[in-house]
């Protein structure tokens, strides 16, 4: 039967579920008070009696309805396709899926229909999703029609999947289990999703920093030529926050030791120097551990039965294990002054001929086996590694290769060492069915405006980041590599001209911090992702519901990204409604395809009708006590407002004492009025 377990949410169960799964394992309790506080939900359109579950030898199979014109979204971090009706999705963390099989660095066994629920399957299996590819034995017996000729000749259309008029089904295959939990939200997309983030303990709210620009530096890099690249970025007024170390900086990485190498010999003086600079530290590391490292002794007890790369694979399921390797990371590194993390290969790589990945046999000592471990890995790992910042009571923001079921309030962004701009930016889009956050980030491009598209589409997502670990110089000063490698910079005049160009957006980011922050505070409060796919804000137009390449920035921007393959221009579909351009000069009715046309350190963005949009005066660097100067736009002419939410930015202190709210409003005769700030030290208005 279906249980009811808050204000939209429903369980279901069949059998004995394994011990461990991701509901085990969750990073935070459900914000009961939040979901609470949510309007009523619309009916589930499922009951108990419309599933049928069976378990046998091969595990669990489960069958749910599913009409002819559902539309299905999620699964994770999707880079090959967004609408998965049709489709069989595999749910297997796979550091490089070539084809469109749902594996994928964070693969996540929860998906949302149009029919009017969400569902997830509480597992760490390879669980297989038939998202309406299968009727029963007998379903198309009155389909007798012969003798027709084909009319379309491609692989595309010999094999597409079309809509039938016969109720599908949704088949959900759980491999080696003997039950299974299955949870269920209802509404439409966005309020399931929101449901969804709301169980999984809320959006998170980074430090105000990790909002900024990021810049990693060149893995050869030492301890004088990371210190020189930071005044360098300071002297070009390029508004960097934060600086991130690759692999050089250990003692031996591939695996690691977590020891500072004899290329950094003050590392407390270098983090001192750069913190007076206004820089935030990250540092780069993956979980294997070295013989060498001072974990590894403590730690062998603790950890799988097979090693990667000469390293040990710490169970991080094991509590044990957690507080080890947490506790070293708080001495060593936390309290030092480092910020944060980047996790990487934590994502399984059995096809890459560097294999970093370890047999689905494997044992672990908390009882997971090697193919559990796989799909939570990245998520573990990452608790383990929020947890010194937790117990030094400030926020992170951090990256990792993996991740997976209910890490919507970890701190933590997911990148990939694949680089495909239109899937990345197809990224942004489905990451945010799963409450996961994605950076395209900005790395090897083939020339200056394949730079600038990149980066302008970097600083509408969640973490703005070049990464430059190839490269020693600045791509503005060289994009190929090979000249950058020999220190061979563009001549001056370009120079000079794309130098400028990547200032102008880098900038833009920081004037829309405030907005940004705001919008990840209302991701906190109610769940809905602040950079989201169209469909999840006007599911009752159908022309959003395959558009995997424009997105929603906040409440009210709407980003329409180029690539370089666009050569300038592209066709950009505003939903129904009234939308203006960026810079108010022009209003366009909704519910129409344009074609734009963009200048290369041009991106189109459009805004909602009746928006406030604060904009905030470009700044180079973010202090410990940030100061902006905002000014309102305003578009349209009816009753807007905006809010702005602040705290200290920094501490855990928001969860117990919440967050100042200052509305901005505009009345029915356009006046604009500002609220009272009083002892804000975070804003101000320039009328």
């Amino acid at each position: 039967m279906l249980q009811n377990l808050a204000n939209g949410i429903w369980k279901i169960s069949w059998g004995e579920p394994e011990i461990h799964t991701p509901l085990q394992h969750r990073p935070m309790p459900p914000a009961a008070e939040k979901l609470q506080a949510l309007p009523a939900a619309p009916p589930l359109p499922l009951q108990a009696a419309d599933f049928d579950c069976q378990i046998n030898r091969r595990g669990v199979t489960i069958r749910l309805p599913m009409g002819p014109t559902e539309d299905i979204y999620g699964f994770g971090l999707q880079l090959l396709s967004f609408n998965h009706a049709g489709k069989k999705r595999h749910i297997k963390v796979n550091s490089d899926p070539r084809i469109d099989t749902g594996e994928s660095h964070a693969p996540v066994p929860f998906y949302l229909s149009t029919a009017g629920y969400g569902l997830l399957v509480d597992s760490y299996r390879y669980v297989t999703f038939y998202m309406g590819t299968s009727t029963d034995r007998g379903a198309s017996s009155a389909e007798t029609a012969v003798n027709q000729q084909h009319q379309e000749f491609s692989e595309d259309a010999l094999y597409a999947l079309k809509r039938s008029k016969e109720i599908r089904h949704v088949i959900i295959e759980i491999p080696v289990a003997q039950g299974a939990d299955l949870y269920l939200f209802a509404g439409n997309l966005q309020q399931a999703v929101c449901r969804y983030n709301l169980f999984s303990g809320g959006g998170v709210v980074p430090p105000l920093w990790g909002l900024g620009n990021w810049y990693r530096v060149y893995g050869g890099s030492d301890q004088t030529q990371v210190l020189n690249l930071a005044r360098q970025l300071r002297d070009e007024a390029m508004p960097i926050t934060v600086l991130g170390l690759e692999p050089g900086w250990h003692s031996h990485s591939y695996s690691c030791t977590y020891e500072w190498s004899d290329l950094f010999p003050q590392p407390e003086r270098m983090i001192q120097q750069l913190t007076a600079e206004n820089y935030q530290l990250n540092l780069w590391e993956h979980a294997y551990v070295y013989p060498a490292s001072p974990l590894y002794s403590a730690l062998k007890e603790h950890s799988g039965s097979y090693e990667v790369w000469h390293g040990l694979v710490p169970d991080f399921a094991d509590p044990l294990a957690r507080q080890i390797f947490a506790d070293y990371h708080k001495t060593h590194l936390v309290d030092a002054g480092i910020a944060g993390f980047k996790l990487d290969e934590c994502d399984n790589s059995d096809n890459n001929p560097s294999n970093w990945g370890f047999p689905d046999s494997a044992a672990f000592p908390s009882g997971m086996d090697g193919e559990q471990m796989h799909n939570a890995l990245g998520q573990l790992y990452q608790m383990t590694l929020l947890q010194p910042f937790v117990q030094a009571k400030r926020r992170t923001l951090s990256q990792v290769r993996s991740s997976g079921a209910l890490a919507t309030g970890l701190p933590y962004v997911l990148y990939s060492d694949l680089y495909d701009h239109k899937e990345f930016i197809r990224g942004l889009c489905t990451a945010a069915f799963s409450g996961l956050l994605w950076t395209p980030e900005v790395r090897s491009c083939q020339d200056a405006e394949d730079l600038l598209r990149r980066l302008e589409t970097v600083i509408f997502s969640p973490l703005a980041l070049l990464n430059c670990w190839r490269i020693p110089n600045p791509p503005w000063q060289q994009y190929d590599i090979d000249l950058n490698l020999q220190h061979k910079l563009l001549a001056k005049a370009p120079r000079q001209a794309l130098t400028a160009a990547v200032r102008k957006i880098l900038q833009l980011r920081l004037r829309l911090l405030p907005y940004l922050y705001s919008a990840f505070v209302d991701y906190y409060l109610s769940g809905r992702p602040p950079i989201r796919p169209l469909v999840l804000d006007f599911e009752t137009d159908p022309e959003t519901h395959s558009i995997d390449d424009a997105f929603m920035f906040g409440p009210s921007l709407l980003v329409c990204p180029l690539t370089k393959a666009d050569q300038g221009r592209r066709k950009v579909y505003l939903p129904v409604g009234t939308w203006y351009s960026f810079d108010g000069a022009e209003r366009y009715d909704g519910g129409q395809w344009l074609q734009v046309t963009a200048a290369a350190d041009e991106i189109p963005l459009f805004v909602r009708d009746n928006t406030l949009l604060p904009l905030a005066q470009p700044v180079t660097q973010l202090t410990d006590q940030p100061s902006f100067l905002l000014t309102v736009q305003s578009y349209g002419q009816g009753p807007a407002s905006c809010v702005l939410y602040e705290d200290d930015f920094v501490s855990l202190d928001y969860q117990q004492q919440g967050f100042k709210a200052y509305t901005v409003s505009r009345t029915a005769d356009g006046s604009v009025h500002y609220p009272d700030l009083g002892a804000s030290h975070a804003y101000s208005w320039q009328a």
